[in-house]
Formats: C-alpha cells, structure tokens, sequence
C-alpha cells in the first residue's frame, strides 16, 4: 500500500500512526462485538491496579489500546493524527513508536502510583467500600479500579509537539489560534488540577501527565546525547 504525501513532502499518514489508528479502531470494534456475548475486554486488557487479583503484567502494554467509548476513541485518535504525523516524519518510525510506547508505559505507571497512594492514605484499613449504590469487598473494588485509553501516550506526543515546535499555532476549537508551547502548559495545569481538585471524576489525570513526564524525561535525554534540539 503506498503512502499518501502533504505538498511539503511529509506523509501525512506515516505508517506507526496508521497502524495505531487502525489497531486501536479494531480493539474497539472488537470489545463492542464481544460484549454483546458478554464478554468485557476493557476488563481482560485494560489495566487493573497491581493489587488487584485481575492484574496481569502485560496490561501495562494492551491497557493503552482500549477506550471506553466511541468519543474517547476518536479524540485520541485525532490528536494521535493530528500531533504524532508531524512527529513520525522527523523523527522517523522506529523512534517515533518507542517514544510512543515509553509514554503509555509511563502514563499506566503513574496511574499505578497514584492509586497506592490512595489505597494507602483511605482504603488499607477497610474491608468493604460503600459505593453509593453498593457495599462490595475490598477485593472486588481493587479490581474495579481499571485504566483504558491512549490518553497518557497521547499526552507524550502532545508534549513532545510544543517542545520541538514551540511557535507553531494551534486552532481551539479551528478558530482561535495559540501557540503550541502555550497549549501545552494550559494543558498540564488543567490536568494537574483536575487530578487534586476532582479525583473522583474517573478521569485518569495523572496518567495523562504521566505520559507528558516520561516523553519530557526522554526528549530531554535525546537532546544532552544530541539526537534533537
């Protein structure tokens, strides 16, 4: 299959970002056909907290694959599309996909942290929670406590973006223009207060800047061995 071209020369759909675009729609597909047998692969993929008696090691890989929903899919995927062809390009496939994966990787992490440290400081000395609704075991809450989503490696690429084109402009909303550096420390701050202000909002905010520390910890890396400015 050959590859599409901007004008300027750059593929405008290289091929990591094909094929992460292409995976993660399968994957969707895939949970949305299973769970009419009720099966849940959100469940069996996404990753669970490591305490959890559903935990596996390889979820920290297959969890960034999985999305909840058609529209936490597709804004990803934009933002995959939109940032990461520009990235590919100059960074090329096999390094673009490492920082790729490392972000996920770090982003689920952060997300295991951070849920310890809340299991420690409120939940290690119960054995049941009241979910409103429900009183469940401890057990069967720690296996509730599941992350899916691209999000935290998107959030990478979101980084690695304003780091490298700091000027460029980005359209809120396809009207109102800012810069990119600009995007992403709002970005950052939002998802920073978010993750203090709302921590009950099943929103995972610390996995989203998860992702941003880890792709800052290697860019940063890359530069002092001087592969990028």
């Amino acid at each position: 299959m050959s590859q599409q071209f901007s004008p300027n020369g750059f593929s405008i759909l290289p091929p990591i970002v094909k094929n992460l675009l292409i995976i993660n729609a399968l994957l969707y597909l895939g949970m949305v056909a299973a769970s009419r047998f009720n099966i849940d692969l959100n469940d069996i993929l996404g990753l669970h907290f490591f305490m959890a008696s559903d935990f596996k090691p390889f979820q920290i890989i297959t969890y960034m694959f999985m999305h909840g929903s058609f529209g936490h899919l597709f804004f990803n995927m934009f933002a995959l599309w939109m940032f990461g062809n520009v990235l590919e390009n100059v960074w090329g496939a096999k390094r673009f996909l490492l920082f790729y994966l490392i972000c996920g990787i770090g982003a689920g992490l952060t997300q295991e942290l951070v849920q310890y440290i809340q299991y420690s400081v409120s939940l290690s000395q119960y054995d049941r929670v009241n979910l409103g609704d429900a009183i469940v075991s401890m057990s069967e809450y720690l296996n509730m406590m599941t992350t899916v989503g691209a999000s935290g490696a998107v959030y990478g690429i979101l980084l690695a973006f304003g780091m490298m084109f700091p000027n460029s402009l980005i359209y809120l909303y396809f009207a109102i223009p800012i810069k990119a550096k600009w995007f992403v420390i709002a970005y950052a701050a939002i998802e920073l207060f978010s993750g203090l202000a709302m921590p009950g909002d099943h929103v995972a905010h610390f996995a989203h800047l998860g992702g941003m520390l880890f792709g800052l910890i290697l860019i940063l890396v890359w530069r002092r061995k001087g592969i990028y400015q």
